[in-house]
């Protein structure tokens, strides 16, 4: 991982089952507090998101990491997300 920040790290991975039911590493950036309760991230307290991370929502630039897992097509950039049944 690639430290920024004292509270934790710019990028961070989930395991989350594609398709056919094939787990993978989803890369993301980390726009909330580490200590952040787990809830939805339109659900959370604007207090939880750091001063980056309201920069890359407001931009549209947090989902920008995923492209590495639809290069590497383990997700398609249209369609079910992933973990979602369908």
């Amino acid at each position: 991982m690639i430290r920024f920040f004292d509270t934790g790290s710019l990028l961070f991975f989930q395991e989350r089952v594609g398709r056919h039911k094939k787990p993978f590493t989803l890369v993301k950036f980390r726009t909330m507090k580490v200590d952040t309760a787990s809830v939805a991230s339109h659900l959370a307290s604007s207090s939880s998101i750091i001063k980056f991370g309201a920069f890359l929502r407001r931009t549209k630039l947090d989902e920008l990491p995923q492209l590495w897992n639809v290069l590497k097509g383990e997700m398609s950039l249209v369609g079910p997300r992933p973990g979602c049944s369908g």
